[in-house]
């Protein structure tokens, strides 16, 4: 398809902006205020504008940058309880962008960017996406040197049998692998039955008990060898997208917010201790206070085979991020962040919960007199494995919208249901 003879440019003040020329066929150059520099990249008018891995069509491409920024994430350990290693990544990027970033004392990472017109009680937005991972602990050493662990979070045992893991030790990161006995010793008894964590062992090459004590100790945690997969289509594979693309997403709207317009205070927070029990979001939106506040967290796709549409509804990768509707959701959050994503034109999916979402929305809604309340849902397939995949375009499309969504929030606005 041919251009037209005028330079065209993407319309938003913090967007990365999209630049059509004549006699090319398509320049991405990005116009940041954080990271300021140019980039150019060739591709088709209408369609994707950079590399396949990391940038979509027309106006919504994710820049380098932000693309680094994810693949830091997802190849940083953060197994719930041990987030100091990615919240020091996280603190990085939120620098030079926020107003203000502290760590509070239960380890979250709350990224601040105040009105322009300062105000004695601004209104606040807390958006929440949380950086902890789920993995495994180091609970008994055998004479053999062999580990024994249990689990932090939800693991499904048969998809860690035979895995490659890593020992995150304080003598440094420790190659390691998960196994039982090999199928043909395995009695009829023990190949009938789904092991127990007891029936597993960690092998770490220690030649006995002594050599693994000089390594690991109990309490150490493990994860999944870490590594981030493009795959076609603008997919992308790696453990840990739960819920690390909602920590990118809430800190790339960030990104995008530091030159809008805002008449509300924002709160970017990295949530620590999710996946055993909402613990971050608790301790951190009672010491922001927020009025409004909006979880970014993974949901199930539903587009592969066995998943049944009529429990969990139709979502698909490359639909759009997700808009949650029930009791955890507060009705005018959920007609505002519809109404910005119409106003864009953003690709997005509705999704019914009729109960408390098992999500830090459940923790934002309830904590002191109650807030306001949003959930942004980032299609997820095979959830809590090694191998979950997002399509990129999903965690973009979310970002923009938070950021519009924050922009056009006023004081004025009355969220009362």
């Amino acid at each position: 398809m041919g251009v037209r003879d005028e330079e065209i440019v993407a319309d938003g003040p913090s967007a990365p902006q999209v630049i059509f020329r004549p006699g090319s066929s398509c320049h991405a150059i990005f116009r940041r205020s954080y990271y300021n520099t140019y980039q150019t990249y060739g591709g088709a008018r209408g369609h994707s504008c950079a590399p396949p891995t990391f940038c979509f069509a027309g106006r919504n491409c994710m820049n380098d940058r932000s693309h680094d920024f994810l693949k830091e994430l997802l190849e940083t350990p953060s197994p719930s309880g041990y987030e100091r290693p990615i919240q020091n990544v996280v603190r990085r990027w939120a620098t030079p962008l926020a107003d203000e970033v502290r760590t509070d004392r239960h380890g979250n990472v709350i990224a601040s960017l105040f009105p322009q017109q300062r105000t004695p009680s601004p209104m606040k937005v807390l958006l929440a996406g949380h950086c902890d991972q789920i993995g495994l602990m180091v609970q008994h050493i055998d004479a053999e040197g062999f580990l024994y662990v249990q689990p932090i979070g939800g693991w499904d045992i048969t998809i860690l049998l035979g895995q490659h893991l890593t020992v995150w030790s304080k003598t440094g990161p420790i190659p390691a692998v998960l196994s039982r006995k090999a199928p043909h010793l395995l009695t009829n008894e023990e190949r009938n039955k789904v092991p127990q964590f007891q029936d597993l062992w960690v092998d770490i090459g220690a030649r006995n008990k002594e050599e693994a004590d000089q390594l690991v100790r109990a309490g150490d945690p493990l994860t999944i060898a870490l590594g981030y997969r493009p795959l076609r289509n603008n997919l992308a594979a790696s453990p840990a997208m739960d819920d690390k693309v909602g920590l990118w997403v809430v800190m790339e709207a960030l990104r995008l917010l530091k030159d809008r317009e805002r008449r509300v205070a924002v709160y970017s927070v990295s949530t620590v201790q999710e996946e055993i029990g909402l613990r971050g979001a608790a301790t951190s939106t009672y010491g922001v206070n927020p009025h409004v506040g909006i979880a970014v967290d993974v949901c199930h796709a539903t587009d592969t085979p066995g998943n049944d549409k009529k429990q969990l509804g139709e979502i698909k990768l490359g639909g759009g991020p997700v808009l949650f509707r029930g009791p955890n959701i507060n009705p005018h959050v959920f007609d505002e962040l519809e109404a910005a994503a119409q106003r864009l034109g953003i690709a997005y999916q509705v999704r019914g919960v009729p109960k408390a979402t098992g999500t830090d929305a459940n923790a934002i809604q309830i904590s002191r007199e109650g807030v306001a309340t949003g959930l942004v849902g980032i299609p997820n397939r095979y959830m809590h494995s090694p191998v979950e995949v997002v399509h990129l375009d999903d965690l973009n499309q979310a970002a923009i919208l938070l950021t519009e969504f924050c922009a056009s929030v006023s004081p004025e606005m009355d969220f009362t249901p």
